[in-house]
C-alpha cells in the first residue's frame, strides 16, 4: 500500500498452488497452503465421505439444480421462453440468489475434477458453464433474477437483491476452474461481471454495499489469481463501507447484515451467522494482503468472543431461527439451535484464513471440531439428503421434522438450497486443510491416511500418514523423501488431547498436551518415522452455567467427536426426553459396524429412563420423589455426525443428570 492509500500491483501471482485460498508472496501470513494436489487423503472416514461426494452427491446436485429450475433460469436470461423458477425466501417472495447454487456446484466440481477426472461430471459442468456464458449481457451484467424478473432495476435493492453475493460465488467457481483445471471460461465471465459492478459501486462511485457479504473475499482471490490490484481495492472499499448504516434497518435491524458498526472497530459478532462468517473471511483476506494489522486484530477479537460465548459444543453457530442470527452471549438452546450448515462451513473458512494469518493451532482445533461435528452432520450417509439446520436436540414428538426419506429425516433438496452445494465444495476442498508450509518446514493440522508433498527450501519433502483417526489416536508419519538441509515438522496437539506421546525412531519419547504443536526440528531422511499416540478416552463435558438451557446436564465426547443419544437405541416406547445419567457415568467404548452407521465407535453407559404413560394433568411436581418411576437401562451414544441416518426421530447431545446415590448409573 502506498502513501495515498491505493493498492499497488504486486507482480505475477503464485499459480503453483491449487487451492481456494492462496495468499500472494507479499501477503502478511505465517503459513501457506500446500493445496489439493499435494495434500491427499487416501483412506479412512474422510476418504469415504469424499468418495460419496464424487460418486453420488455432485451428480445428485446437478439433477436437483435441473429439476428446481436454477439452470433453466440461465436459459431464460439468454432469451428462452418460459417462467422464472425457484423457491421462496423467508418473506414469501422468489429468492433472488438462486444463481449462486449453480456457482457453488461448479465451484465444487472444479476442485473435484482437478483431483479426480470424471468425464460424466465434466459433461454436466460444461453444459452449466455454457448456459452461464450465454446468459451474460453484452455489458457484463449477469444475474438471472434481475435480467428475467426485474430488468432495469439492477443495483436498486442492495439490501436484499444479493447481486454482489451471487457475483462472489461466480468468482469463486471461476477460480476453481482456473486454478484446478487451467480453464478460463468462467474467469472471463466473472471478470466482466466484476468490472460491471466496479463501474457501478467501486471506489469513488455509488456508496453501495451488499446485504449479504461474500463478494469481498472472492475479490481478494480474484486479485490473487489475476494480479489486478483494482479487485483488491474494491474489496477493501466494500469492507470499509460496511458498518455505516448504508443498508438501513430492514426487517431485523442493521446488526442483521453487520451494518451497525464498522468491521475495523466492532468487537462482537452479530446478526445473520453466515453473513458474519463470510464478512470476516473478506476482512482477514483484505488485512493480510494489505498488511493491515488493526483490521486483522478486529476479526480475531470477534472470533474470540464467538468461541467463548456463542458457539455450540459441535462448533455450530446461530441460535435464532427467525433471523438466522448468532444470538446473545450464552444463548445456546439445544432444541432451538438453528446451527445452519452454511454457517458452520463459513466458520471453517474463517478459521482457515486465521490459521494461515497467525499460525496459531487454536484455529485448526476449531476447524477439526466444526468439520467432524457441525459440517458432517449436514449430509446423510447416502449422499443425497441434507440438514439445513443442525440442532443439538430433536424431540421425539417430531418438532421441526424435515420432509424427506423416512430413514433419514433429511431433505433431498430445499426451496432455498444454499447448504447442499456448499457441502459439496467443502468435501471437495477438505484435503487442503491437512497441512501447510512456512519458511522453516511443514505443519500437520488434520489427521487422515494419505500423503503430503511440500516445498521446503529448494526442494520437496514427501510425507505419508497412516491413522484410524478419529476412532483411534495413533498417527504414523513417515518421511518418504526429503531435502539435505534441516527442517521442522510441526504436529498439532489437539485441544482435547490431555496426553500425547511421540517417538522419532529410537529417540526418547516426547510428551505433550493440547492445545499447541509438537515441533520436531532435525535433518530428516527417507524412512524416518514419527509415531504419535494421543490418549482418546471417553470424557464428559459440562456446560458453562450461564447457558441456562442446558444447566444440569453433561455431554459426551471422545477425541474430536461429540456424541448424541437417539431414540433408535432406546427400548420401544422410550424417548430421549425421559433420559437421565449420572454426573460421572462409567463409559465403555464399543467398536462396531452398525446398520445405518457403518464403522463407528459408540459409547455404552447406564441411564435412567423415566416413563410417564398417562398424562398427569399438570407438568410440574413438588419434589423429586414425586417423579414418575424410572428403569435403569444401558444406552448407546453415537457420534453426533451420524445421527438421523436411521429410523427414529428423537436425539439429544446434552443429557440431564441425577444425583440419586443408588441410581445404578
Amino acid at each position: 500500500m502506498n502513501s495515498t492509500g491505493r493498492i499497488e500491483e504486486k507482480g505475477e501471482p503464485d499459480r503453483a498452488v491449487v487451492a481456494p485460498v492462496v495468499p500472494t508472496p507479499g501477503a502478511a501470513v505465517r503459513l501457506r497452503p500446500i493445496g489439493l494436489l499435494r495434500n491427499k487423503i487416501q483412506d479412512g472416514m474422510w476418504a469415504t465421505r469424499r468418495l460419496v461426494n464424487h460418486r453420488v452427491t455432485l451428480h445428485h446436485g446437478a439433477a436437483q439444480l435441473e429439476a428446481a429450475g436454477n439452470l433453466f433460469n440461465f436459459e431464460l436470461a439468454a432469451g428462452a421462453a418460459g417462467s422464472y423458477r425457484g423457491g421462496n425466501d423467508e418473506s414469501g417472495t422468489t429468492a433472488p440468489f438462486l444463481d449462486s447454487d449453480v456457482y457453488k456446484w461448479l465451484d465444487a466440481v472444479g476442485w473435484e475434477l482437478a483431483q479426480s477426472p470424471d468425464a460424466e461430471l465434466l459433461a454436466k459442468a460444461d453444459r452449466a458453464i455454457e448456459l452461464v456464458s450465454r446468459a451474460q449481457r453484452p455489458d457484463g451484467y449477469l444475474d438471472t433474477f434481475f435480467q428475467v424478473l426485474h430488468p432495469g432495476k439492477e443495483f436498486t435493492d442492495l439490501a436484499w437483491g444479493h447481486e454482489m453475493y451471487v457475483a462472489g460465488h461466480l468468482v469463486q467457481a471461476a477460480i476453481a476452474w482456473k486454478r484446478g483445471l487451467d480453464d478460463e471460461r468462467l474467469l472471463r465471465v466473472a471478470e466482466r461481471f466484476v468490472d460491471r459492478i466496479d463501474a457501478e459501486a467501486g471506489p469513488g462511485k455509488r456508496e453501495l454495499v451488499c446485504g449479504h457479504p461474500e463478494f469481498e473475499m472472492s475479490l481478494v482471490e480474484l486479485f490473487r489469481v489475476t494480479g489486478q490490484a483494482r479487485y483488491l481495492e474494491l474489496a477493501r472499499t466494500l469492507v470499509e463501507r460496511r458498518g455505516h448504516g448504508l443498508l438501513g434497518e430492514g426487517r431485523f435491524g442493521s446488526r442483521y447484515w453487520q451494518d451497525h458498526e464498522p468491521a475495523r472497530t466492532a468487537t462482537k459478532p452479530a446478526g445473520h451467522a453466515v453473513r458474519q462468517m463470510y464478512l470476516d473471511c473478506g476482512v482477514v483476506d483484505v488485512a493480510t494482503e494489505t498488511g493491515d494489522r488493526e483490521l486483522l486484530e478486529a476479526a480475531v477479537r470477534r472470533w474470540e468472543d464467538l468461541v467463548s460465548t456463542r458457539l455450540y459444543l459441535t462448533g455450530s453457530l446461530g441460535s435464532h431461527h427467525r433471523d438466522e442470527a448468532i444470538g446473545d452471549p450464552f444463548e445456546l438452546p439445544p432444541d432451538r439451535a438453528y446451527a445452519e450448515t452454511c454457517a458452520s462451513i463459513g466458520s471453517v473458512m474463517l478459521a482457515w484464513r486465521m490459521l494461515l494469518a497467525t499460525g496459531e493451532s487454536r484455529f485448526a482445533d476449531l476447524i477439526e471440531r466444526t468439520a467432524f461435528n457441525a459440517v458432517m452432520s449436514g449430509l446423510a450417509f447416502d449422499g443425497s439428503h441434507f440438514f439445513y439446520s443442525n440442532p443439538l436436540m430433536r424431540r421425539s414428538c417430531g418438532a421441526e421434522v424435515l420432509e424427506g426419506a423416512a430413514t433419514t429425516r433429511r431433505a433431498a433438496w430445499f426451496p432455498v438450497s444454499c447448504c447442499p452445494p456448499n457441502l459439496m465444495r467443502f468435501l471437495a476442498c477438505w484435503p487442503d486443510m491437512i497441512g501447510t508450509v512456512d519458511d522453516g518446514g511443514v505443519q500437520i493440522h488434520q489427521f487422515a491416511t494419505g500423503s503430503v508433498e511440500a516445498p521446503v527450501g529448494d526442494g520437496l519433502v514427501g510425507l505419508s500418514m497412516e491413522t484410524s483417526y478419529p476412532w483411534e489416536g495413533t498417527v504414523a508419519i513417515t518421511v518418504e523423501h526429503s531435502v539435505a538441509e534441516p527442517w521442522t515438522l510441526s504436529i498439532r496437539v489437539p485441544g482435547w488431547c490431555s496426553h500425547m506421546v511421540a517417538t522419532v525412531g529410537g529417540a526418547e519419547p516426547l510428551v505433550a498436551s493440547g492445545p499447541g504443536s509438537l515441533v520436531l526440528e532435525r535433518t530428516w531422511r527417507a524412512g524416518d518415522r514419527v509415531l504419535v499416540n494421543m490418549e482418546m478416552a471417553a470424557r464428559t463435558t459440562l456446560p458453562d452455567p450461564r447457558i441456562d438451557a442446558v444447566r444440569g446436564t453433561i455431554a459426551l465426547e471422545r477425541g474430536p467427536l461429540v456424541y448424541a443419544v437417539e431414540d433408535a437405541d432406546l427400548p420401544a416406547g422410550g424417548s430421549v426426553e425421559a433420559l437421565e445419567v449420572a454426573e460421572s457415568p462409567r463409559m465403555e467404548v464399543v467398536a462396531e459396524n452398525a446398520p445405518g452407521l457403518g464403522e463407528t465407535r459408540s459409547l455404552a453407559l447406564d441411564a435412567r429412563l423415566r416413563r410417564d404413560d398417562e398424562p398427569s394433568g399438570w407438568p410440574y411436581r413438588g419434589s423429586p420423589a414425586a417423579a414418575a418411576p424410572a428403569t435403569t437401562i444401558e444406552i448407546r451414544a453415537v457420534p453426533y455426525f451420524a445421527w438421523g441416518n436411521r429410523a427414529g426421530l428423537g436425539m439429544r447431545v446434552w443429557l440431564p443428570t441425577t444425583k440419586t446415590p443408588d441410581d445404578g448409573c
